[in-house]
């Protein structure tokens, strides 16, 4: 198309030139008798000769070749040789920084043990929680590894894991004069728990939440909420399972559990929604170190026995 419009120009700049060229010869011989018609005709070719040696671009050649396809999932990682996992380095004993400030617990050391297997790199990315979607979306992490409750909305929006730990949300209190049977009962307490958490998750999903939404506040950290209930400005918090039994056994056991939780509460790896095949590639691992029993070890070594599972959502 672009040689035709070349082309196309050119016959019309020649058709210009040749009008041009005999409004001059009249005017050469209406002014001046001595201008011959052979040096004109001189003239006008060396000026066609010019156009018609303008550069043809496109013209016969080669269509530009269409740029590579950007790689995705697995092919992604395994090209740049590392998985960036994002976490929020507070949530003990997934992913938390220990004393000296190394991130540590149950899901660093098994994304490091997947990362063995697949010979890449693994780098822990701390991110706002509350934006996790958006780090993965812009490709500043290529998964959530860290205590990622599977929920009906991370299913659309994310290519998820097969279920690798059970866990729930319960309520928990330092005042042992909180008492919580039934989700009712929470109407009468002031309740903390943290932001984009699955505890707000479950709370906002239940029919009966209209009885103590008003109740709750949302803090940035699990750790903000703690505090908090223990300056008396709430008086118990909705926290997952794994995170508040963590979190009392280092606090002397002086927090109570509540009779009434929220039931199940799944963790999975979210990757992002095109990245089936990263997703298969970790299925695959983390059936690879249940196999050989590092999970095991490693759930031994975080909560004194082995609760790792691999559940598919169809079983």
């Amino acid at each position: 198309m672009r040689c035709c419009f070349v082309a196309a120009n050119i016959i019309l700049d020649k058709e210009r030139i040749s009008l041009g060229y005999y409004a001059l010869a009249d005017g050469i011989k209406m002014n001046t008798q001595k201008t011959s018609k052979k040096k004109s005709l001189m003239i006008l070719l060396a000026l066609i000769l010019m156009i018609s040696i303008i550069p043809m671009t496109g013209c016969g050649g080669a269509e530009e070749e269409a740029a590579p396809a950007e790689l995705t999932g697995w092919e992604y990682i395994q090209d740049k040789g590392e998985l960036i996992v994002g976490l929020d380095d507070s949530f003990a004993p997934m992913g938390f920084r220990d004393e000296s400030g190394n991130l540590v617990g149950f899901d660093v050391d098994m994304a490091n043990a997947v990362g063995e297997i697949l010979g890449v790199t693994v780098t822990f990315q701390p991110i706002d929680w509350d934006s996790k979607q958006l780090e993965l979306d812009s490709k500043r992490i290529d998964c959530i590894w860290n205590g990622l409750s599977v929920t009906p909305e991370r299913l659309e929006s994310m290519s998820m894991s097969k279920m690798y730990l059970n866990n729930c949300n319960i309520v928990m209190a330092f005042n042992p004069e909180v008492v919580v049977k039934t989700e009712a009962d929470l109407a009468n307490y002031k309740i903390g728990t943290q932001a984009d958490s699955s505890a707000v998750t479950v709370m906002q999903a239940s029919e009966n939440y209209d009885l103590y939404s008003a109740n709750v506040s949302e803090y940035r950290t699990f750790d903000e909420a703690i505090l908090d209930m223990e300056a008396g400005r709430v008086d118990c918090i909705v926290v997952d399972q794994v995170l508040g039994e963590y979190k009392n056994s280092k606090m002397d056991n002086r927090l109570i559990t509540c009779d009434f939780n929220f039931g199940d509460d799944f963790f999975a790896i979210g990757c992002r929604k095109a990245d089936t095949t990263l997703t298969d590639k970790l299925n695959e691992t983390l059936q690879t170190l249940i196999d050989d029993g590092t999970a095991a070890e490693i759930s031994n070594a975080w909560f004194g026995k082995d609760i790792v599972m691999l559940k598919g959502y169809d079983e």
